[in-house]
């Protein structure tokens, strides 16, 4: 990085940190706190929403997930806008209606304290692993590919988040998420055009699509019913479609954004917007991951994107058979370039020529050989090390082709996006202990001032926290993927326990609490049995369907329950 780059870094950092400082300090009481006075503009509970779910994860992780497996992880985001119609015909009006600082005191309401608690729980548990990865996530990447020391930076991402969220609270997440927005999608577009510009002078952006295609990067659709597979228009449209019902109808680090809108409406029009929004933004990420894969055709490309493996490698005693491999591959490049070239020639004269469609899948085919070699001799160094490099495509395209400058843009994005979505997270579990545990539990009448002061120091420590999460964090195959499984097996049960509450109105507690406890434990079983061990690395389930099971079992085992604890009573009688 050159003198520019950490200046662009710094400058934009800083900025968003003082300006939220600046903007929220002094909140005089816990509705300003936690609900920003309930001020938010629709567009600004659009963009917030946006802002919190994405994660520097999504821009680090997405870009790989399609370089290497194409443009089928979009289906992931197919139930999304679905998700948001629901909520805001059903949610968002009780809610507000209830005047909640967060979702779980709904449900003290509707069932007991004890439900209450244990979804708050469950809530802080994920949310918590949650806001750790996220700092995790950039930190362990950055480190790696600029030799930053990991420790030091999960500490001060999270200390630059804990200083604007301690201060101003939800006002101040989101007042900085639309800065962090705009520097986001900036950076993007900007690597996108980009991109296009690095291609060849003949090459037009159809061509750039057929190669893709022939690459098979650009199978949106998968309309197959195999449970194996992780992504599908069915899991997407249904497991998927849970996911988001729960985390944006549930999760109060979703739930706190459009809780601040100015009315229901403008709550109803920001999520709105965000259904609108994602399914495009999250097709642009992985279009410009696909538009990577598309450059390194005429490009030489890593044998491995992780530098920290190929240090390793280097030196080993293996070190001379991966070097005869990276001449294979440097051979191969070559060859690549040389029929990418010819393919593009004949696509200019309209002919989709299909023998050279058919010799450049073969290329890939041979390139992903090489790959999957070299992944071996990884595991002959390191047993532990993980192999899977998707997680570093992005960065390390940024770092080695992009100009000085816009490199310290995206890396501004990468972290910004990471404070964002961590700011939501600590203002979340802050709140949710403050008003859930801390307030509902505590003895004798306290002022609205001791309820700011404790949520605010719930902020340093649910921040402290999650820095020790980050620290001591595993990359775990591609990270994206990580905090969607996190998400999965915890989210279904507890938006079975929502769905109940607004739907299935004669199940009252006892029966709501007993079905909530057992399906969060099967879901567990199935997690460890069906998808954490599987032969071969075969998953015998996509992890998308725990979020239909375990909402569709919580919702099942409830009306049970109710059945049997009503017919009970009456057994005695008799």
């Amino acid at each position: 990085m050159q003198q520019l780059d950490w200046i662009i870094l710094s400058v934009t950092l800083l900025f968003i940190v003082f300006y939220g400082v600046y903007k929220t300090k002094g909140s005089a009481n816990v509705e300003e706190y936690i609900l920003g006075n309930k001020e938010t503009p629709w567009w600004t509970v659009g963009l917030s929403v946006m802002a919190t779910q994405a994660s520097a994860i999504t821009f680090l992780s997405t870009p790989g997930q399609a370089y290497h497996d194409g443009m089928g992880f979009v289906q992931f985001y197919f139930g999304l806008p679905i998700a948001m119609v629901v909520i805001s015909m059903t949610f968002i009006p009780i809610y507000h209606k209830l005047k909640v600082y967060t979702a779980y005191e709904y449900l003290e309401q509707r069932f007991d304290l004890k439900t209450r608690s244990f979804t708050a729980v469950l809530f802080l548990i994920q949310r918590g692993l949650g806001t750790g990865l996220t700092i995790y996530a950039p930190s362990i990447i950055l480190s790696a590919v600029l030799g930053w020391n990991l420790t030091m930076l999960n500490i001060i991402i999270g200390i630059l988040v804990i200083i604007y969220t301690f201060t101003g609270g939800t006002k101040a997440v989101n007042v900085t998420q639309k800065q962090q927005m705009f520097v986001i999608m900036s950076g993007m577009f900007i690597t996108f055009f980009l991109i296009l510009h690095y291609l060849p002078n003949d090459m037009t952006f159809s061509n750039a699509m057929h190669i893709a295609g022939a690459n098979d990067k650009m199978n949106v659709l998968d309309f197959s019913f195999d449970p194996e597979n992780r992504y599908t228009f069915w899991s997407g449209i249904t497991g998927g479609f849970f996911l988001m019902l729960s985390y944006f109808g549930t999760d109060q680090s979703q739930v706190g954004r459009y809780l601040s809108g100015k009315s229901d409406k403008e709550s109803q029009m920001g999520l709105i917007m965000n259904g609108f929004l994602k399914v495009p933004m999250q097709f642009f990420i992985l279009l410009t991951g696909v538009m990577v894969f598309v450059f390194f055709q005429f490009n030489p490309v890593p044998l491995h994107f992780n530098p920290v493996n190929r240090g390793a490698i280097e030196k080993s005693i293996y070190a001379n058979e991966y070097n005869s491999l990276e001449k294979q591959l440097n051979q191969l490049s070559e060859e690549k370039k040389e029929f990418n070239l010819l393919y593009i020639d004949h696509l200019n004269q309209n002919y989709d020529n299909p023998i050279l469609r058919r010799k450049l899948s073969s290329l890939s085919e041979k390139e992903k050989d090489l790959h999957d070699q070299a992944k071996v001799i990884i595991q002959k160094v390191d047993a532990k090390a993980e192999t899977n490099d998707k997680d570093y495509v992005f960065i390390y395209f940024i770092l080695n082709y992009l100009p000085s400058g816009l490199i310290g843009l995206l890396l501004a994005v990468i972290l910004s996006a990471a404070m964002s979505s961590s700011a939501s997270g600590l203002t979340a579990l802050a709140s949710t202990t403050a008003i859930d545990i801390y307030k509902r539990n505590v003895k004798g009448q306290k002022s609205d001032k001791h309820y700011v002061d404790a949520t605010k120091y719930f902020t340093l420590l649910w921040g402290i926290i999650a820095i020790l999460f980050a620290c001591v964090g595993t990359l775990f195959e591609n990270l994206i993927q990580l905090v969607n499984i996190v998400g999965s097996i915890f989210y279904g049960t507890v938006l079975g326990v929502f769905l109940v509450g607004f739907y299935v109105k004669y199940v009252k507690a006892n029966a709501i609490f007993l079905g909530a406890v057992i399906s969060q434990t099967t879901i567990f079983f199935i997690y460890y049995y069906a998808i954490h061990i599987h032969p071969n690395g075969q998953e015998k389930l996509g992890y998308l369907w725990l979020n239909f099971i375990g909402a569709s079992l919580t919702v099942l085992l409830s009306i049970v329950f109710q059945t049997f604890i009503k017919s009970k009573p009456k057994e005695i009688v008799a």
